[in-house]
């Protein structure tokens, strides 16, 4: 294994022998069956129009890539970014965050200035890095957007919160230049549709016309599922109930923070009302 992330490439995913090993790192990464990977029989003629293959290579070796295909939403040219993944002996090496900034470069030189993507809004690492450091908004919440898998992944469902990263506005450009945003000086004092309570069980309250909200979650879901796996069913229903509420009421979720508590790690999402002023941002 490298250990030095300065030797890691990012670089174009062209030949056979690459293509082949996205299939594999596809199945070893989600644990998925050969017949939910996308193959490399149909990964050549995607990139032929137009698809985006970024691969991570520690000497010859792929052990990260990103996939986005164009699209059109409301009209207008998108890359929709399908599939990001890192092995996991790789993860704490920022490589996701490469991969994406390669990405919005190679959207930005063919005249795309929106990538869209959908993750599971319970993983908090993820929320992080789409909201914290890249800068995406979201308005869309998708209910078991995959249906049912074979991947140890989505034993709570594939529900999906599908963002927008518009890559040429000035909060995306602040985002990438100087960091996270700070939270704001009123966060403690929003209203919380879901929060974590003293016993790590989501505490819900009914959503009501508000300007602001949080939403919280587990700081590792991985974990819950893995020792308390009804308790992450319990989780996933109750976000799931609050993002759709707050979403059907015109507000987008915006900020992503991560607090330390009693010990324990949470993840806070800031929703806001849409509006004229930020519905582009």
């Amino acid at each position: 294994m490298v250990t030095d992330a300065s030797v890691i490439e990012i670089r174009d995913i062209k030949e056979i022998s690459e293509l082949r090993a996205v299939e594999d790192l596809q199945q070893e990464i989600w644990g998925c069956t050969e017949r939910e990977i996308l193959p490399s029989l149909t990964l050549i003629p995607l990139l032929e129009v137009g698809g985006v293959l970024l691969g991570a290579f520690a000497g010859e070796e792929l052990i990260g890539f990103s996939l986005g295909f164009p699209g059109l939403e409301h009209g207008r040219p998108i890359l929709h970014s399908d599939m990001l993944g890192v092995k996991r002996e790789y993860r704490s090496h920022g490589l996701g965050y490469k991969l994406k900034l390669a990405q919005r470069q190679r959207a930005l030189a063919r005249g795309i200035d929106r990538i869209t993507w959908t993750f599971d809004p319970l993983q908090s690492r993820n929320a992080y890095l789409n909201f914290a450091k890249l800068g995406v908004v979201a308005n869309r919440y998708k209910n078991n957007y995959y249906g049912e898998t074979s991947s140890f992944l989505h034993t709570t469902g594939t529900d999906r919160l599908w963002v927008t990263w518009n890559l040429e506005t000035e909060r995306v450009r602040d985002r990438l230049e100087n960091g996270p945003s700070h939270q704001p000086a009123e966060f403690s004092e929003l209203p919380k549709l879901v929060s974590v309570g003293h016993d790590s069980a989501p505490v819900s309250k009914e959503y009501s016309d508000t300007e602001a909200a949080l939403i919280e979650i587990p700081g590792a879901i991985d974990s819950v599922v893995e020792i308390t796996p009804e308790l992450a069913l319990r989780w996933r229903a109750s976000t799931r109930a609050a993002f759709v509420d707050a979403i059907d009421a015109g507000m987008v979720a915006e900020e992503f923070f991560r607090v330390e508590r009693a010990g324990r790690s949470v993840g806070t999402y800031l929703l806001n009302k849409k509006s004229k002023s930020n519905s582009d941002r």
